[in-house]
């Protein structure tokens, strides 16, 4: 498989610095040696860059750095859409905010193909606040509501060509909702699972019922994995660390399904903050379960030294 790793330095969305040096982090523990390993064609496109971007005045005070997300939203959208024609692109990030980007633009290019965009959002947050709902004003925690179409992203974020249903979303490892977005989970069909619901089921149990819409329904399927699904104490290199995350296995796991799967098409990376780190484990963690997303088995795992 073609693997096209692109570097997104963005950390406007986050309230703390550090997310820019995820992509060199991601290269600098072995991921595009890694996945050669597995056989895979790996391109490094490089990172990508905006320009200057427009100051943006928002009724919300709170909201920092609008028009700089927005020009990020615009490119990532495009360089999404035109990566996505072939192979795998993987989006190493960045904060969570780059998701506004690169699902509108998969979702484009499934739209293009007639075929439904699925997103597994493996996440300890929704990331469903609009514009006016967030008082954090960090716009790391929009996208979600941004590529499934909920309004008040109107003259800011650039339009949508194919908004993703929410029925189509599936969230797993979610353990901290605002209550704005409590609210605006009510209304809308996307399918949360908690912590809370990974205790009593068991992540697999959750993850084959989704994956089995999506194969049934011959889509598309993108993955946008933050650092903070997982157990603080597993992968320390995030700015919004919620303790009682995935465990080490049960992130490998769904990982190990969604290859098995043969459904994924594209990678969100995100969140990772090596200023937070501790010698690189995070970084390399995230190496490791992506190369169980591509094709590494269990007995197949290096043993590390952290």
């Amino acid at each position: 498989m073609i693997c096209k790793l692109i570097g997104i330095p963005l950390q406007d969305g986050a309230s703390q610095l550090g997310c820019q040096m995820g992509p060199s982090a991601l290269r600098v523990a072995g991921l595009a040696g890694t996945l050669e390993s597995l056989g895979h064609d790996v391109r490094d496109l490089g990172n990508v860059s905006v320009g200057a971007a427009m100051v943006m005045p928002h009724a919300n005070q709170a909201i920092r750095n609008l028009g700089p997300v927005a020009a990020w939203t615009e490119l990532l959208a495009e360089v999404a859409y035109r990566e996505s024609d072939e192979g795998m692109p993987i989006f190493m990030g960045g904060d969570h905010a780059l998701s506004a980007g690169t699902v509108a633009g998969v979702s484009r290019r499934a739209a293009e193909e007639g075929k439904p965009l699925f997103v597994l959002w493996l996440d300890a947050h929704t990331d469903l606040h609009s514009l006016q709902s967030t008082q954090s004003g960090n716009l790391h925690g929009v996208p979600v509501a941004y590529f499934t179409g909920r309004p008040g992203f109107e003259g800011y974020f650039p339009p949508l060509a194919a908004p993703v249903d929410g029925a189509n979303v599936c969230m797993i490892g979610i353990r901290s909702v605002d209550p704005a977005e409590r609210a605006a989970l009510e209304e809308t069909q996307i399918t949360v699972h908690d912590m809370r619901t990974i205790d009593e089921h068991g992540v697999a149990a959750l993850l084959r019922d989704f994956l089995e819409r999506v194969s049934a329904a011959g889509g598309r399927l993108h993955v946008s994995l933050d650092v903070d699904f997982l157990e603080p104490t597993v992968a320390p290199a995030v700015g919004t660390t919620v303790p009682g995350g995935a465990t080490f296995r049960e992130a490998h796991l769904v990982m190990e399904m969604l290859h098995d799967s043969g459904l994924v098409t594209s990678l969100d990376l995100v969140e990772l903050n090596p200023f937070l780190d501790e010698r690189g484990r995070t970084a390399l963690l995230l190496v490791d379960l992506t190369a169980s997303l591509l094709g590494r088995k269990v007995l197949d795992r290096p043993t590390r030294s952290y």
